[in-house]
């Protein structure tokens, strides 16, 4: 790998911005493997050391992000701020994220780089459900429940027609309630309560198969996942 991308994605920095690193004595290195090009090294057994704090180089980054209202999911926007404003630390390396959180909806957030694994956790064909803490302005009943299971007809972003799949509502109290998706239409859930007659008022993800959001996670804060997090949704049939 060449050194300059190999810095610039560890520090999350531009490529420019690490050749000028290079150039000015600041990148050190501990080459255990034999490369004559300078410009070239060995990203799992060569050591790189910046601030004579060493570098760290992942080919894969899986993160989990409480988002928080406000931030658009998304990798760009000209005006708005995106969840990777959260991530600065790894700009670096590209990510994209496992399905989308509206602006004004919370919670968990998967982020990543391993392609293979984006695809197979958001294509159609999966039917991993994702569940969502709601509040509504109004009262969640059993009729309800029976509604959510059996279907019912929306309208997407484009305003075609099309019938929700099977979905579980959980009643936590009159105006609170669980309600587990396997699909992730435009603004979904808050068009099927909408749909049985309460608006809601907070929307929060909390789990994405057996996967949940970890509560010791503040507003905006995020961690690598788990070598058993990560396998788990690998191995997700």
């Amino acid at each position: 790998m060449r050194l300059d991308k190999y810095v610039s994605t560890a520090l999350g920095i531009s490529r420019n911005d690490a050749r000028q690193l290079i150039k000015k004595g600041e990148i050190k290195l501990e080459l255990k493997t034999n490369i004559k090009n300078d410009n070239n090294i060995n990203e799992i057994n060569d050591i790189v050391y910046y601030n004579n704090k060493r570098l760290e180089y992942l080919k894969f980054v899986y993160l989990m992000l409480n988002k928080p209202q406000g931030y658009l999911s998304a990798t760009y926007d000209k005006t708005e701020k995106t969840v990777l404003d959260l991530v600065p630390e790894y700009n670096g390396y590209h990510l994209s994220m496992v399905g989308r959180l509206d602006k004004d909806t919370e919670g968990l957030l998967l982020l990543t780089n391993d392609g293979k694994l984006l695809h197979k956790l958001t294509t159609p064909k999966k039917d991993i459900y994702k569940k969502y803490y709601v509040e509504v302005d109004g009262v969640f009943n059993n009729e309800d429940i029976k509604i959510f299971e059996n279907g019912m007809e929306l309208h997407d972003a484009a305003d075609v027609t099309y019938v929700t799949k099977k979905a579980i509502l959980e009643i936590i109290e009159k105006n609170k309630a669980y309600v587990s998706i396997s699909e992730g239409k435009y603004h979904q859930v808050k068009k099927m309560c909408l749909k049985v007659g309460k608006e809601v008022t907070y929307l929060k993800r909390v789990a994405m198969g057996d996967l949940k959001l970890d509560e010791t996670l503040e507003l905006g804060k995020y961690r690598l996942l788990t070598y058993e997090e990560i396998e788990y949704l690998k191995n997700i049939k």
